[in-house]
């Protein structure tokens, strides 16, 4: 799927509410229609924008469509968008330790001290990214095993 399809798909603030009702679990588009607020036909087309997008997929059980996110599709996306995110945060909190040259003992203390700041500080940054990732993935749902009903 074309990430113009996806970014295209997300611009539209209902789409963005189907989303966000999607995140805990599957709902039928009965559901969608009373937890929005918005007509029956108004959500069906919305989530035909996000189907073809490959953002939510469908099953039916009788008359009634179920719809769910695909997870793969935003893992891609956030894969994609990693890439065009600054260097570590990490890096940029590291302070500025150079000094005019001093003598051979000197220099070895001086580094050890330039050492251990950028260990706390990589430390820091790495705790703050784990924290942010695990913060973004538990906002989707967890996955469900077994058979389909």
């Amino acid at each position: 799927m074309a990430h113009e399809d996806i970014f295209s798909a997300l611009a539209d603030p209902t789409r963005r509410r189907l989303i966000e009702a999607l995140r805990e679990d599957s709902c039928s588009v009965g559901s969608l229609v009373e937890s929005l607020g918005v007509s029956q036909p108004t959500v069906s087309k919305h989530l035909k924008v996000l189907r073809e997008a490959g953002l939510v997929s469908m099953r039916a059980d009788g008359q009634r469509r179920y719809y769910a996110l695909e997870l793969e599709t935003f893992m891609e996306l956030q894969f994609w968008l990693h890439r065009y995110l600054p260097p570590a945060p990490a890096l940029a909190l590291v302070p500025d330790v150079y000094q005019e040259p001093a003598a051979p003992h000197e220099t070895s203390s001086q580094a050890t001290v330039a050492a251990a700041q950028l260990g706390r500080t990589v430390g820091r940054g790495l705790e703050q990214v784990t924290g942010r990732a695990q913060d973004f993935l538990e906002r989707f749902p967890k996955p469900k095993f077994g058979r389909k009903r």
